[in-house]
């Protein structure tokens, strides 16, 4: 076996044994019990991820890149925006049946407990949850829809939104408490969040930040050493 083929080897049975080890114990797993479940040292965890916060996010990256590649095929490349929600949402909801549905959201709940208890990992995962998202944010940017094309702010947005949609529904249907969320409940909703000016158009925000920079031109004094001093400025869009 090669050194490459070596390392690799390694890689692979430290991923497997973090794996095993954060699905029973959550933010207990003991960097030295995934060691030994690995067959080897610690030190091969600092060779080969620099910190036992770089091998759990290594973990992550490994679950979430498979979920992601398979979302960019399931949504057609001619679809509109409603489109390609609405088989994205049909594709998620398919998810909740499969046979590991459950196992996968455990590991969901374990991962934010570990975030909670400890916030630089936790913002190592949301960095790399944002990165692998920006998949799905390419998926939808550019697509047609209201008479323009998405752009990709706000194709970020819509991720975002659709993110929290689909995360409380699974928990939801995986735990009975909602039954009749089926392919078509899921895409509904979907295509409802899509739907939504604040989503996908920024033609309320430009407008308010029109009318606020209007306003402020009318009440600005009109010069003088009687003025008052600078006029106001308007607050910057958000």
């Amino acid at each position: 076996m090669t050194r490459a083929e070596t390392k690799e080897r390694n890689r692979r049975a430290l991923l497997d044994a973090t794996f095993e080890a954060v699905s029973r114990d959550g933010h207990r797993a003991r960097l030295d019990e995934i060691a030994e479940r690995a067959g080897l040292t610690t030190g091969a965890v600092y060779s080969l991820f620099g910190s036992k916060g770089g091998l759990l996010t290594a973990m992550v990256t490994e679950r979430l890149k498979p979920h992601y590649e398979e979302i960019a095929r399931a949504v057609p490349d001619g679809a509109d925006l409603l489109e390609a929600v609405d088989a994205f949402a049909r594709y998620y909801r398919r998810g909740c049946d499969a046979p590991d549905a459950r196992a996968a959201m455990a590991l969901q709940i374990t991962l934010l407990d570990m975030a909670v208890h400890d916030p630089e990992l936790g913002a190592r995962f949301a960095e790399t949850i944002r990165r692998h998202e920006s998949r799905l944010v390419a998926v939808f940017t550019g697509r047609p829809h209201g008479g323009g094309v998405v752009t990709p702010r706000q194709a970020r947005r819509l991720t975002t939104a659709l993110r929290g949609l689909f995360v409380g529904l699974s928990q939801g249907v995986v735990l009975g408490l909602a039954p009749d969320a089926d392919e078509r409940y899921f895409a509904d909703a979907a295509r409802a969040l899509a739907s939504a000016a604040t989503l996908v158009e920024d033609t309320a925000e430009s407008e308010d930040t029109a009318a606020s920079e209007a306003m402020t031109e009318s009440e600005a004094p009109t010069g003088g050493e009687d003025s008052g001093g600078d006029a106001p400025v308007p607050a910057a869009s958000p």
